[in-house]
């Protein structure tokens, strides 16, 4: 089959890039190319913001119910086009069908509860002393750049796009380039659903050419970037140097704490969904399996007997359980932290390998990877290696835990298992991270914040603190009085001055 060409979407219509150059989208499953992409740079970007520009007026003067009835027809027609819209995104990123249905099926949710958000959103009426009324309002920030990874190519947009859009901003989205389609298919949901041309607009291309011109340009007023830690480090300064608003949900290095009044079979289920999800590429992804020493070896032993299990395949068929990584480049990372912690002493308890097979020969597979033996100063249970590894650490006291678990530069997210209530809520309080789930992983929800400490990011998503971070706050003070004021008259009455 022929791949399809797409061009950027801007100002409610595709063209080509300024410069005529195109890009290929591949599938990690085969190797096969999905589309051609239209190549965006500087030029571009400007266009995009020049358009965002002329629609933000548009889009800002309608009042929040109007948003919010527009976003409602956004999430049903959202929950219309899923099917074609789960398949595309396979396409692009080789996640398993049952991955990617599950998780789309949600996304109508965020532009739900967002539009209600714009619907009743209250401004406030803060104490003033003496006759003055004193009230504050929330008013968009105008034109805001959002730069997005591939591993959830859709629903980090979308967490992003329902607050800004709730807000009344306009916006200029730079996807990755290795999932490029879909974000731009929410540009036609959008449009169909009201949302006024201009308003949504997407450049693909690179990060060095259409990142960096969104990320420096002077006319933004908020970039919220996903990415990795250095990458985020870096858009924050140029985009500091404008004085923009930055949020940035950056990397991580989840651990899972298991106390011994866990069942087995409990610890293991959690790992396995934990680490294994989405091939590991996600940064709540369960790479540290922090487990109590008393059953240490037999959440092992169940652990290797169950990744065995995984059934790894075509990510469009039902019943795939992993699919491949997302391109060459990501395997080949994930397999050199695969020898460095082999050269660490780590032990290889199950995969590291490529599946053997002429039904993997094309495509970016790997084993779940299961690493015991390992110690918390080891590169391999510090840094953040985005693929199916997971690292096995015994621990023997509460104390200890929550020191390994905190014992990394990252501080996004972390799982507690126990049965115990008192010391879930303790070692909670504990941990140095954004997201602690409580007999869970990977939950999320539109009015959850998201977010990480430390070297995790800045700012959130979801929420009303997503939707206020896209506002800034005017203060209005009205004077009741009807007596003159007059500063500089000599008639012995005292003066307030503030």
């Amino acid at each position: 089959m022929m791949a399809k060409t797409w061009g950027l979407f801007i100002d409610g219509d595709y063209r080509p890039a300024v410069s005529g150059r195109t890009f290929q989208v591949e599938n990690p499953s085969n190797g096969a190319i999905v589309a051609d992409v239209a190549e965006g740079g500087a030029a571009d970007i400007e266009q995009a913001i020049a358009a965002a520009e002329r629609a933000f007026p548009i889009w800002s003067a309608l009042s929040g119910a109007e948003r919010g009835d527009i976003m409602q027809r956004a999430a049903e027609i959202m929950k219309r086009r899923l099917p074609d819209v789960v398949s595309i995104e396979i396409e692009q990123i080789g996640r398993p069908r049952r991955e990617m249905a599950a998780q789309l099926a949600r996304l109508p949710e965020w532009f739900s509860y967002f539009g209600a958000v714009a619907r009743t959103h209250e401004d406030t009426v803060p104490p003033f002393a003496g006759s003055y009324l004193n009230y504050t309002r929330r008013v968009p920030l105008g034109v805001v750049g959002h730069v997005t990874p591939w591993n959830h190519p859709l629903l980090i947009l979308t967490k992003k796009v329902a607050p800004s859009l709730a807000a009344g901003n306009a916006m200029v989205v730079k996807p990755s380039e290795l999932a490029p389609i879909t974000p731009m298919l929410l540009g036609e949901i959008l449009k169909e659903a009201g949302v006024p041309d201009g308003v949504y607009n997407v450049v693909p291309g690179f990060g060095a050419t259409a990142g960096l011109a969104l990320s420096s340009h002077p006319r933004i007023r908020k970039l919220d970037l996903t990415g990795g830690t250095e990458t985020g480090k870096a858009v924050a300064a140029i985009a500091g140097k404008n004085l923009v608003k930055v949020a940035a949900e950056l990397g991580g290095k989840a651990a899972v704490i298991v106390f011994p009044d866990t069942p087995v079979p409990q610890a293991v289920a959690a790992t396995l969904f934990a680490s294994f999800i989405a091939s590991g590429q996600t940064c709540v992804q369960g790479s540290r399996l922090l487990v109590h020493r008393s059953i240490h070896d037999d959440v092992v032993a169940e652990l290797v007997r169950r990744a065995a299990d995984i059934r790894i395949g075509d990510p469009q068929s039902a019943e795939t359980q992993m699919g491949p990584m997302v391109s060459a480049k990501q395997r080949d990372l994930v397999e050199r932290y695969v020898r460095i912690g082999v050269e660490e002493g780590a032990r290889l308890a199950y995969g590291g390998r490529r599946p053997e097979g002429e039904a993997f020969a094309k495509g970016y597979y790997l084993q779940p990877t299961i690493f015991t033996n390992v110690s918390p100063e080891m590169r391999i249970a510090q840094e953040e290696i985005f693929g199916p590894v997971v690292c096995v650490i015994p621990f023997d006291t509460e104390e200890e835990a929550v020191a390994i678990a905190n014992g990394t530069p990252f501080g996004l997210a972390t799982s507690i298992w126990t049965r115990d209530i008192a010391r879930g809520h303790r070692v909670a309080h504990a941990l140095q991270c954004g997201i602690t789930w409580i007999n869970d992983h990977h939950r999320i929800d539109p009015a959850s914040p998201w977010g990480g400490f430390k070297m995790s990011g800045i700012g959130r998503e979801n929420g009303l603190v997503a939707y206020e971070e896209y506002t800034q706050i005017q203060n209005i003070i009205v004077n009741l009085s009807d007596t003159v004021f007059d500063w500089y008259a000599d008639d012995g009455t005292p003066k307030r001055y503030s």
